[in-house]
């Protein structure tokens, strides 16, 4: 099976620059929506389904292969070999800057540009580094994903989103965690949530940006900052949007970070 059909990948525009847009936990490519028309017409945009999300082709799925972020990596790095374009722009949203960060240390060849939105190299709170979570937080929150798939998407929808945030917009994330298949979803969150890259940081050489929330209950400012000051190309942008995703909740502004940076 080529990667092309594994993880569902979807080409928009035709321009002579690309963008590729890589989504968060417990979503899919479908979250993009609201960017696509405003850079078809000037880019080619590659968008795709992390295995075991979306409509990715779920029997590809591996636990050794996916046991850690650079699994994933390694599939976007694949994707990029089939379509064989280079010059990228990869934009991920939330663990897939992590991911994308990762991909650009093994190819930076393969890469002209970051954009990292509400990005975070761990979650857990490390002596003076504060991830936002205690390790139990974090254990908690994985027993009760286990234990009831329900109840988890509907208790975090709105914190991810951000309580202030249309009902619409939370509803829509937490259907997005309830139609993840569970075994995935609670896999990919172990390896999600436990993961830790902040060694990785100073090895990424590729031009960066970094787009924060307030509000972020998943990356709050200071791990924004934190990854800006260990990227050694990299420039931090302070978005007026709330909550950990603003491509939904607020597209346009980031629309034109991401022009402007471009």
């Amino acid at each position: 099976m080529t990667a092309v059909a594994r993880n569902n990948v979807k080409i928009h525009g035709d321009g002579t620059r690309t963008l590729m847009f890589a989504h968060g936990y417990g979503c899919d490519q479908s979250m993009w929506r609201a960017m696509i028309p405003a850079f078809e017409k000037d880019f080619r945009l590659i968008l795709f389904d992390y295995v075991g999300a979306g409509d990715s082709d779920f029997s590809a799925f591996d636990r050794t292969h996916y046991s850690s972020l650079r699994g994933y990596a390694e599939d976007v790095l694949e994707i990029i070999e089939e379509l064989k374009v280079g010059g990228i722009t990869f934009v991920g949203h939330s663990v897939s800057s992590m991911i994308g960060a990762l991909a650009a240390i093994e190819k930076p060849s393969y890469f002209e540009n970051l954009i990292m939105i509400g990005p975070s190299p761990s979650y857990i709170n490390d002596g003076d580094y504060k991830g936002g979570f205690d390790r139990s937080d974090i254990e908690g929150l994985l027993d009760l994903l286990d234990s009831n798939h329900l109840g988890w998407s509907a208790t975090m929808a709105p914190l991810i989103m951000g309580t202030d945030q249309s009902p619409e917009l939370i509803g829509e994330l937490e259907a997005s965690f309830c139609r993840t298949d569970p075994r995935f979803a609670q896999h990919f969150a172990r390896v999600t949530f436990l993961s830790d890259n902040r060694a990785d940081l100073p090895k990424v050489t590729t031009k960066t940006l970094i787009l924060q929330c307030e509000k972020d209950m998943i990356a709050p400012i200071h791990v924004g900052e934190y990854v800006n000051r260990c990227l050694p190309n990299s420039q931090f942008e302070m978005l007026q949007a709330t909550g950990h995703c603003p491509h939904m909740s607020a597209p346009q502004e980031v629309i034109d970070q991401i022009r402007r940076f471009l």
